[in-house]
């Protein structure tokens, strides 16, 4: 659990196709693919993975939302689905969950990220 109590959830994009898929006559997306892989880089990690069919980030496939309510939303994407950048995906988001705003220092990040950060979104804000 994060350090305000609240879940980092790492969402993987399993429609996602890189360039070329097509032309590979794979049957299983990369999304899919990168999806399960995260799944078991995440087994008995202090960050919860869940799939979904879109996160309409096309351009930077394979994308991946990482959240945690009252901290900051990134969205990371162009990754291979390799089993290197579903731990390093893994990694960072359990550095996101040990933070108080979901902030990573670049120096912590782990070399598999580096270059893959799409968006930072702010936490919404607290309503009552």
């Amino acid at each position: 659990m994060t350090s305000n109590g609240a879940k980092t959830w790492i969402t993987v994009c399993d429609t996602c196709k890189r360039q070329g898929w097509a032309e590979t006559g794979a049957e299983v997306t990369d999304g899919a693919v990168l999806a399960g892989l995260v799944e078991s880089a995440a087994q008995g990690r202090d960050v919860a993975v869940r799939r979904t069919s879109c996160l309409m980030g096309c351009d930077h496939a394979c994308n991946v939302a990482v959240q945690a309510a009252g901290k900051l939303c990134y969205t990371i994407g162009r990754f291979e689905p390799t089993q290197e950048a579903a731990q390093g995906i893994v990694d960072w988001a359990e550095k996101h969950a040990a933070s108080e705003t979901g902030q990573v220092p670049y120096r912590e990040w782990p070399v598999a990220v580096k270059g893959h950060f799409v968006t930072r979104h702010p936490p919404l804000p607290v309503t009552e």
